[in-house]
């Protein structure tokens, strides 16, 4: 794992909280100036730490009530037809997040619709359909718990800010 220092790690912590935070608010939460603080947050954007910054969308309120866990099985799990299957999930706007997961099932698929017929007619005319699929199990989020997207940090230990992997070279 690359090293990050406190104040990559206080940054990290504060986007995740508020990825809108001006560069100013940023800086005084994490006790740098702005200018160093700009070149932190840039040079954790260069190195992959930070990927993107997006909005957060009440799923409900856009009209998609459903969230579905879909267990998919594939006939084959080798080469070019699994990644064939993989290429077609990805093109699915309904699918929301897609893992490869090991035990019963291939593909563990998180799908959104705007209710269960909405759901079931894509179920039948697109998800069983996609190449290799052999079988589908569904189950349905009956109320959201905790939905986040933020990674825990407190298993980082700083380094010093010379060494840091994100920092190094830039003050």
């Amino acid at each position: 794992m690359e090293t990050l220092d406190r104040f990559d790690i206080a940054i990290l912590n504060e986007l995740q909280n508020d990825g809108r935070l001006s560069n100013a608010e940023l800086a005084t939460r994490v006790g740098l100036s702005a200018a160093p603080c700009w070149r932190r947050v840039k040079s954790l954007e260069d190195s992959g730490f930070i990927t993107g910054y997006r909005a957060e969308i009440n799923r409900q309120k856009m009209g998609l009530g459903v969230l579905a866990f879909v267990r998919l099985d594939a006939n084959r799990n080798s080469g070019d037809v699994l990644q064939a299957l993989e290429e077609a999930i990805r093109t699915i706007p309904e699918v929301i997040s897609c893992h490869y997961i090991s035990g019963t099932g291939t593909f563990e698929l998180q799908v959104v619709s705007r209710d269960l017929a909405t759901f079931s007619q894509f179920a039948r005319e697109v998800l069983i359909n996609l190449p290799n699929v052999k079988d589908l199990h569904t189950s349905f989020s009956l109320g959201e718990v905790k939905a986040s997207s933020a990674l825990p940090l407190g298993h980082l230990q700083p380094q010093p800010a010379a060494t840091s992997t994100a920092t190094r070279g830039r003050a």
